[in-house]
């Protein structure tokens, strides 16, 4: 047969007796990895600052532009802007400090938790002494990951804060004031993402360097290094969760607050000054779209590189290429900063936005630029660094997880997750922008009101999970015929290769958001609000496409880690298999599936309860102060209460959420085991990415919707079926119409599923499947991976001996003998008993009519209360006999 990666060749013993590892030694090319690494790290922290200081060059002052002339209402403006700059910044550090404190005892607790349960999980089976190093060391890689997440966090929503009345100023400028707004934001942008990648790849791989040392260069020295860094990626995914969360909670609270009892009730307009929540969602938008995103996709980054290290770890071939093929995924990380640094001065320089036609464009163009560039490298690195076989079963590539790749092999995994994330970027901005039809669509149900609006935009949100699914579930196969779960760690690692552009294309929408409503409440020229309007209408549009790319990535990186978990679980002498048949594995299927749900149901309800107080509070305001609603009036609200409400709402309702996803696998690999968990994950992954799709799209949708309503695209529309609308001049008030208050609804409905739950979801995917990685050796230690379940069901031998006594016997007699109960089957009859009992008293409760607390009816009770009003006496007993 050929002698190709394709074609193994047969080999006879001799053969195979001179063949070590495919006859591949530790590769020269391999000293350049360290390096690389190292170098585009610290180049991307060097660069961010360089873009910093370019944000840093616009004064707080809207008359710095060429040409412009101070004036008394200038001042009066400068001295709002600088306040409300202020007020925003405090604002958002006071939150951001409450929330980190809890972080912080949250990882201490759970650095404790870590050591003792890993120790005692890998203790010595011989002496029984504890495995004190490898609980330490697992501690050490989770706490190291915490912080550097909390860290990405506070630098995204410091340098958000810091840009975002910049970009306000820059949009004052009349001549250029397209290129200078949108260059602001999205250096903004640049710096939280650069940063961010630099800071991640010098923390993990400095981790490595370090931990390396404590373990032996050898094989099963490798796998151990790599199984205690698996808490780097925990710690990470942790941080990123009580962000999302806590953070989603608090800017959706204040945004629906704001919106329902400002302009729905009161007709103000987005982000007046009068409106007491203005400030808490201002301050939102940058703790939980930012902050929040940023910890997101570190979460990614940390979790998909722990997958790729892990699972490379178990092949003896790329072990035996030396450190340099080991750390393949830390140098295809660190080339990205390379690329995605080059690709940024096309939007800023080469090409630079001049008008609101070229914001789009620009944007996309980021997308579409980075991906060449990169693939081209990924080959590159491929070639280089990944080890080919001289001899064995495998020439030419190496064997990684069962599977016979290739260096080859190894860039088209990279590839398919690079083009299929541009792909998934492409398809939600056409689902989510206001260029291209469903938008438009959505916009035109609003003519019949707000729940048809809400029926197109569900059915929107479901249909555009259709390509993203097809096109990940082709990445998850390619992949994995070519390279395995080393395959699928690469495709995760490609579609978060070009990362620091990512990041910067969704910072940007935070920060012209925010500039656009201190442009509002600083009572600027009505055409500063229309340019900041454009650039933050396709900032929620680049706001999806980000999101599309967070949910993909972490798709394949919950893919990965379950790759991963079942590695470890093998690497141990566990031989694992998932198998769908086992009823185990389908029931943890079927709680898998369902936890989306649950998650989702609690964070949409903890806005929902944040979002009621803060109408409340704005409601008793208006009360207190009817001057708040007079325009131009100099009174202004009580902001700091209405950012308390979120505050405090956020730190609370944030903590069950986290909880349930935190200790849903724990508890289920302790109680039931191993293969309980696999059906865990498996059912979580496949529901969360349906589910977070829907939600992000169908929120944006709605989002752009009102903004296509608000820029006048259907004020012909309105003028003719609202003519009262339309003003003495002829103009359309098209902010006073039932359209638009029918969008601004939707709009409503639609912020937490977008900006709180959807998001949400990718992290539950992720750290579900990391958690699992991590206490593997916990689940292993309990009844040999059977769980406290073990106890209970009679053992595999006892089970094996009864069948085969049970077989004899039928033999010999010839008659059907009883099989006698065993322990699990007087629990599964226990369990079967309450569960039918339990259903008959509910059925029964529920259609059982309701007890008479009174000796007449209230209703009638009340009815008959009323003077003059007479009571119809067969209504008076037909009432009676219902209660």
């Amino acid at each position: 047969t050929l002698d190709t990666p394709w074609h193994p060749r047969t080999m006879d013993s001799l053969d195979m007796a001179q063949c070590v590892n495919g006859g591949i030694e530790p590769l020269a090319s391999g000293a350049l990895t360290t390096p690389i690494i190292v170098a585009t790290g610290i180049i991307g922290i060097v660069f961010s600052i360089f873009l910093l200081r370019q944000v840093a060059s616009v004064l707080l002052d809207v008359t710095s532009a060429p040409g412009a002339t101070r004036t008394a209402d200038s001042a009066e403006q400068n001295t709002k802007l600088v306040e409300l700059y202020r007020a925003i910044t405090v604002g958002a550090s006071a939150f951001l400090n409450a929330e980190y404190k809890l972080c912080a005892l949250f990882v201490a607790v759970v650095s404790v938790g870590i050591t003792l349960l890993i120790s005692w999980a890998t203790k010595d089976p011989a002496t029984g002494e504890w495995a004190w190093t490898s609980g330490l060391i697992s501690a050490l890689s989770f706490f190291v990951g915490a912080v550097t997440s909390m860290v990405s966090g506070f630098i995204g929503m410091r340098v958000a804060v810091f840009s975002n009345a910049r970009c306000t100023v820059g949009a004052c400028d009349p001549s250029k004031g397209w290129t200078r707004s949108f260059n602001t934001a999205f250096r903004a942008g640049g710096v939280m993402g650069f940063s961010l990648t630099g800071i991640a790849i010098l923390a993990l791989y400095i981790l490595l360097a370090i931990l390396r040392t404590a373990f032996p260069d050898s094989d099963e020295g490798y796998k151990q290094l790599m199984d205690v860094v698996a808490g780097f990626g925990l710690g990470g995914s942790s941080i990123a969760m009580f962000g999302r969360v806590g953070g989603g909670i608090y800017t959706k609270a204040a945004d629906v607050g704001a919106d329902l009892a400002g302009k729905v009730v009161e007709d103000l307009p987005e982000d007046d000054p009068h409106n007491p929540g203005t400030i808490a969602d201002n301050v939102g938008d940058n703790v939980g779209d930012v902050a929040g995103m940023g910890s997101d996709l570190f979460g990614s980054f940390g979790e998909a590189s722990c997958a790729a290290l892990l699972v490379g770890a178990s092949s003896p071939m790329i072990v035996a290429a030396g450190w340099g093929a080991l750390m393949f995924p830390l140098a295809l990380s660190g080339v990205g900063i390379l690329v995605c640094m080059a690709t940024s001065f096309v939007a800023t320089d080469l090409m630079p936005v001049r008008d609101e036609k070229g914001i789009e464009s620009a944007l996309k163009m980021q997308l579409l630029v980075s991906t060449l560039l990169m693939t081209p490298c990924v080959y590159a690195l491929a070639v280089t660094l990944l080890p080919a076989a001289t001899c064995g079963m495998c020439v030419g590539g190496f064997v990684v997880g069962g599977v016979c790749s290739s260096p080859l092999k190894a860039f088209f995994c990279v590839g398919f997750g690079l083009w299929g994330g541009c792909v998934i970027g492409f398809v939600t901005e056409y689902y989510t922008s206001f260029s291209y039809r469903p938008v438009v669509e959505v916009s035109e149900s609003c003519r019949t009101g707000a729940a048809t609006n809400i029926i197109y935009g569900l059915a929107l949100g479901y249909k555009s999970a259709i390509v993203p699914v097809f096109l990940l579930s082709l990445i998850v196969y390619g992949a994995h015929t070519l390279a395995g779960f080393y395959g699928i760690a690469l495709a995760a690692l490609g579609m978060l290769s070009t990362l620091a552009t990512c990041l910067a294309i969704d910072v940007y929408g935070p920060v012209c958001d925010n500039a656009g409503g201190i442009a509002e409440m600083c009572e600027l020229h009505p055409s500063v609000r229309e340019k900041t309007d454009a650039l933050d209408a396709a900032g929620n549009t680049t706001a999806a496409i980000g999101k599309g790319f967070a949910i993909g990535s972490a798709c394949l990186v919950g893919l990965a880690l379950f790759g991963a978990f079942v590695t470890r679980l093998n690497d141990t002498g566990a031989k694992v298999t998932v198998d769908l048949l086992d009823p185990l594995t389908f029931a943890g299927l079927l709680v898998g599936s369902m936890l989306p749900y649950w998650f989702s149901a609690m964070t949409m309800k903890s806005v929902g309860k944040a979002a009621n107080e803060m109408v409340i509070e704005i409601k008793r305001q208006f009360d207190a102060n009817p001057n708040l609603l007079i325009p131009n009036h100099p009174d202004r609200p009580d902001y700091d209460t209405c950012i308390k409400i979120s505050t405090d709402a956020s730190l609370q309702e944030m903590i069950a959420p986290g909880a349930l996803v935190m200790l849903s696998p724990v508890l289920c690999g302790v109680c039931f085991g191993t293969r309980c968990v696999t059906g865990l994950l498996a059912g979580a992954i496949a529901s969360s990415v349906q589910m977070a799709i829907s939600s992000s799209n169908t929120g944006g949708a709605w989002d752009n919707a009102k903004k296509y309503i608000s820029k006048g695209a259907m004020d012909a529309v309105i003028g003719e079926e609202e003519p009262e609308t339309v003003d003495n001049t002829g103009k359309v008030q098209t902010k006073k119409s039932q359209i638009f208050k029918a969008a601004v609804t939707g709009d409503t409905v639609g912020d937490p599923l977008k900006d709180t739950s959807g998001p949400a979801l990718n992290i539950m995917m992720k750290l579900m499947a990391i958690i699992s990685v991590v206490f593997a050796p916990l689940f292993l230690a309990i009844k040999d991976g059977d769980g406290l379940l073990g106890f209970v069901v009679h053992d595999k031998d006892v089970a094996a001996a009864h069948d085969a006594v049970v077989a004899a016997t039928r033999r010999l007699a010839q008659v059907p003998v009883a099989s006698p109960a065993g322990g699990g089957e007087l629990v599964a009859m226990a369990f079967g008993l309450v569960v039918g009992v339990g259903g008959v008293l509910a059925v029964q409760r529920a259609t059982a009519p309701p007890r008479a607390k009174a000796a007449k009816p209230a209703l009638v009770c009340r009815a008959a209360k009323v003077e003059g009003t007479p009571v119809e006496p067969r209504l008076l007993a037909h009432t009676a006999s219902l209660a």
